[in-house]
């Protein structure tokens, strides 16, 4: 008989499932935010009601990295969304955030101010907070 605990063989498969699903969002994130960010540097500032400029951005190499590392990541964070409950899934992926502020300072030469490493250190002790906790998934609601 299998124990219904944390310890069951498929409980065990959910949590490593989870945690590399939540490690690809994170990162796609990640990768996609910092795409997008150097490649509408690269761009320049567009100001125009006309969709010519965005659409002529969309064929810089790096909003292209960008846009396809945001598409997977929305496709990851839904997969991620099927099985594991939303009020786990954003306090965990929210640490792409921290990573994404990361990225801009360092990569980008960002200046981000004392007060905004103060809110990244928060959200960083919040998704530590979460991180540890079982992902557990509600049965889903049955439409009559």
């Amino acid at each position: 008989m299998q124990s219904s605990g944390i310890n069951s063989h498929d409980d065990q498969k959910l949590i490593w499932k989870t945690i590399a699903m939540s490690a690809v969002v994170i990162g796609t994130n990640v990768i996609g935010n910092y795409g997008l960010g150097r490649g509408l540097r690269s761009v320049g500032v567009i100001e125009s009601w006309s969709p010519v400029p965005y659409i002529l951005a969309f064929a810089h190499p790096w909003v292209v990295v960008g846009v396809v590392f945001m598409l997977a990541w929305l496709i990851t964070r839904l997969i991620l969304l099927s099985w594991a409950d939303l009020s786990y899934v954003l306090p965990v992926t929210s640490f792409s955030y921290v990573l994404s502020a990361l990225a801009g300072a360092v990569l980008l030469r960002e200046r981000v101010t004392l007060l905004e490493w103060v809110g990244i250190c928060t959200i960083t002790i919040g998704v530590g907070l979460v991180v540890f906790e079982y992902p557990e998934t509600t049965e889903p609601v049955k439409h009559t």
